[in-house]
């Protein structure tokens, strides 16, 4: 039967219909996940067209799946974190949803006073076990929608629920149906759905719950969860690999809408953040992701890392304050004792610092040359050099004009004799077999040693 699509207005052949495989034994795909060896990407060499939605935005994890992977949280740092989401994201809640565990009592105390707060975004969502009693407990807190976990490959439904996919499918099925009876909109996480049967499996049982959505006058939300980070973005790759494949997959052939879908992955193999990108560009209107990449083993896609890939893509923050980013990242490391790693883009001690002589003296004559944007408008935090056995002496004055903040008429050149005189000492400091870089203390002593008062 040919219908005029709502997405593309073409004609298009709607025959296909996937029915669910309930095969007695589980499909592990060892072709692709052998034992023993690193899992394989194919090909098929078929395109999936980019379609952008008109609307993308973010969804944060930081206090579910982020807060597994730490210490728990107290209720004033909850409180905390969800405020500055709140300002991070902007007055058009570009940061769109958090989601919050509510086990316990101190997990509901912490949704309450952030219920408190009155704040439109992000909104406050949760995720429960599957039973009537959460979802009455979520639905008497005055939650709207809450996460419910649906593992879709055959390593989770054989090997850990120990089902059959039919069996799976109707205890899904009855789960959805007791969100709906208590008036909750369910968002269905497809646990590990890179690893999923996707037409014998994935495709057969969101149709289904499209079914329920349409009896029950609710929506049902699906969130693609790449569980161990196996998805690649790359053109042409296959399912169950393939993140554009999925997309277009559960838009096409399970008919739901991008405002209903959400990527969410993990850093496994380093690609989170463009297997997020991908989930946008082909249909996604969702990204989930967590502070600091904070998440379950090498964690989830970086939020402070889609804030800009979102100002990549749209060519504006859209009302977002990428300088809130710096205060997250000083709030998780002063206030939850949570260490950033040095290296790490847009918070680590050291992303806008350089060691080598040749860029600080390209920082010296223009900053542009030598970092990656402006991150003192953006991230409020100036580019730095540190001092070392590499350091020559334009680094020296980039230093001590950042250190002391000289305005513009006031900043030494290379040529400065404090700076060939410091330049002197820290040479002599290596010759005499110093490994370390110098500490900021270390060259404001030698410098109110060398030059006193001057600063």
């Amino acid at each position: 039967m040919l219908e005029i699509s709502n997405r593309t207005n073409l004609l298009e052949q709607k025959s296909y219909k996937y029915s669910l495989q309930d095969i007695a034994e589980p499909n592990l795909q060892r072709d692709i996940y052998t034992e023993g060896a690193v899992p394989k990407v194919s090909f098929n060499h078929r395109r999936v067209p980019l379609n952008m939605p008109e609307e993308i935005w973010i969804t944060d994890t930081s206090l579910r799946d982020g807060q597994q992977s730490v210490e728990p949280y107290t209720v004033d740092q909850i409180v905390k974190i969800y405020k500055l989401l709140n300002k991070l994201g902007g007055p058009y809640g570009i940061i769109r949803q958090t989601e919050f565990f509510i086990y316990s009592k101190k997990d509901r105390q912490a949704v309450e006073k952030c219920m408190e707060l009155d704040l439109k975004f992000p909104e406050i969502t949760t995720w429960i076990r599957a039973s009537k009693e959460d979802f009455r407990l979520a639905r008497d807190m005055g939650i709207r929608e809450t996460g419910i976990l649906v593992s879709c490959s055959d390593y989770h439904i054989f090997k850990k629920m120990k089902m059959t996919r039919k069996q799976v499918v109707d205890h899904y099925l009855a789960t959805v149906c007791e969100a709906f009876e208590a008036g909750i909109v369910p968002r269905c996480h497809l646990e590990d759905i890179t690893r999923a049967d996707f037409y014998g499996f994935v495709v057969p049982f969101v149709n289904e719950l499209q079914k329920l959505s349409r009896q029950a006058g609710i929506p049902v939300k699906i969130r693609a969860c790449d569980t161990m980070g196996y998805g690649v973005p790359y053109t042409e790759a296959a399912l169950p690999r393939s993140v554009a494949g999925i997309i277009y997959g559960l838009q096409h052939y399970a008919d739901v809408p991008s405002e209903l879908l959400e990527w969410h992955g993990h850093n496994d193999f380093y690609k989170s953040v463009a297997n997020a990108s991908t989930a946008w560009l082909y249909g996604a209107s969702a990204v989930n992701c967590s502070l600091l990449g904070i998440g379950e083993r090498t964690g989830n896609i970086p939020l402070e890392a889609m804030v800009f890939e979102y100002a990549s893509l749209r060519g504006s923050l859209d009302g977002m304050d990428p300088t809130v980013i710096t205060e997250i990242s000083e709030f998780f490391q002063k206030e939850v004792g949570y260490s950033v790693p040095d290296m790490t883009p847009f918070v680590g001690r050291n992303f806008n610092v350089t060691r080598a002589g040749i860029h600080a003296d390209g920082l010296m004559k223009d900053k542009e040359i030598y970092t990656i944007f402006d991150t003192e408008k953006l991230l409020n935090r100036p580019a730095t050099v540190q001092l070392g056995k590499a350091s020559g002496l334009a680094g020296i004055a980039y230093w001590i004009n950042q250190n002391y903040r000289l305005p513009e008429s006031d900043k030494l050149d290379k040529r400065d004799p404090l700076v060939v005189a410091l330049k002197a000492w820290i040479d002599k400091e290596y010759e005499d077999g110093r490994q370390t870089v110098l500490s900021n203390k270390e060259l404001e002593s030698k410098i109110a040693e060398l030059a006193p008062d001057r600063f």
